[in-house]
Formats: C-alpha cells, structure tokens, sequence
C-alpha cells in the first residue's frame, strides 16, 4: 500500500498530471470521523496495492486543500475522498461516506 503525502502545489500538479485512475484523499489528523475514513481508504489500498493515491492533510497543508477545491469548483470537506479520471472528477463522497465498499464501487 503505499501512496503519496501531497504539501505543496507543485506536487499536486504533478499527482494530477498522472494518468489512469487517482484517488486523493483530504485528511483532518484532528477529527474522528476523519480518522475512521483514513482507516477505510488504507483498507482499500491495502487489498489494491497498484492504485495510484494521494492524501492531504487540511490542516498541515492548508493551501493544496483550498488548491483541490478551487481546481475542481468541488466545496471543500473534510475528511473527503475524489477519484479523478483524465484530469477531472468522477466520483468524490465525504464524511461517513468513505468507506471500503464505496471506494471499490467507484473504482469499478
């Protein structure tokens, strides 16, 4: 499992810039239900070790998530997940709704 921490905009950039199907993940490290969508997204990736993923933690890196908001005209959540598709969204939940099951539907 492994994905990338993205801290800049730079780096954003160039996760987008990547083809096939992306999942970026915006993470709260204060929040609870943020904490419980973590464990869900690293459950996914764990049983599908060659997706492409990203995460971004809200607070650390304040301009890359209003970056990801402004980018995708997508009113910013936390904890929120988007898969991105030849650069633009396909599919995004937040809250409750990150779960193991949901992120395997979408990437169907």
């Amino acid at each position: 499992m492994a994905f990338q921490q993205l801290q800049s905009q730079e780096e954003l950039q160039a996760f987008l810039e990547k083809k096939g199907k992306l999942l970026l993940f915006k993470h709260s490290t204060v929040c609870p239900i943020s904490t419980s969508a973590h464990e869900q997204f690293h459950a996914y990736l764990q049983a599908n070790s060659d997706v492409e993923a990203a995460v971004v933690l809200v607070r650390e890196a304040r301009p890359v998530s209003n970056e990801i908001a402004e980018h995708f005209q997508i009113k910013h959540e936390s904890p929120q997940i988007f898969l991105i598709e030849n650069g633009a969204v396909s599919w995004h939940t937040s809250h409750w709704k990150i779960t193991k099951d949901a992120i395997e539907q979408a990437m169907k």
